[in-house]
Parts: structure tokens; sequence; C-alpha cells
């Protein structure tokens, strides 16, 4: 199983993502655990997550967000993907991530 963290400024607009994301993985029979929190709340979140990505909202805290969770990979979600709501390349871009660790 791969968990998934979304990080954006609250933690509410990911949340379509978040299930779209879902719904890609039940598809493709992969197992994960995918929830979006708020930019505030990465620390606390970090020791319970294998891959975080981060929406473009908070593109500007990633330094800052790396150095809560330092042995999390990170990356930001394309403006195209996260703009779309595309869960299946979203997905993709964890998984392949996560496999790079």
């Amino acid at each position: 199983m791969i968990r998934i963290m979304l990080c954006c400024a609250s933690g509410m607009s990911t949340s379509l993502l978040v299930e779209k994301m879902k719904k890609a993985a039940d598809e493709e029979n992969i197992e994960v655990d995918i929830w979006a929190v708020g930019a505030n709340e990465v620390k606390a979140n970090a020791q319970k997550t294998d891959v975080i990505l981060l929406g473009p909202q908070v593109r500007y805290a990633q330094k800052k967000i790396e150095s809560e969770a330092p042995n999390v990979p990170i990356a930001n979600i394309g403006m195209r993907e996260y703009g779309m709501m595309n869960g299946a390349a979203v997905l993709k871009q964890a998984i392949e991530l996560f496999e790079k660790k």
C-alpha cells in the first residue's frame, strides 16, 4: 500500500482530486491511502505518508515542507493535471515518485 498525502492551502481544494485518485486506483487495483491536508498540517502527518504532492497554491512552501518531512519524497502537482482534476495522472506521478525513493 502506498500512502499519498496531498497538500494545499487548507486541505479542502484537493478533496475532489483525492476522490478522483482513489477512483483511478480502484480501477487499476492499486492499494492506496490518499488524503489531503493543509500546509500547516504537514509536520503532524509526515510520519504517516510515503509521498507528498503539493498543490499549485502551496508551491511557495516547498522548502519549508521538505524540512518538515525530510525523508519523504515531495513533488509539485502539474498545473494542468491539477486544473483538470486528472486523478489518474496525479496517481501515476505519486507512484513514480514512490518507486524512485
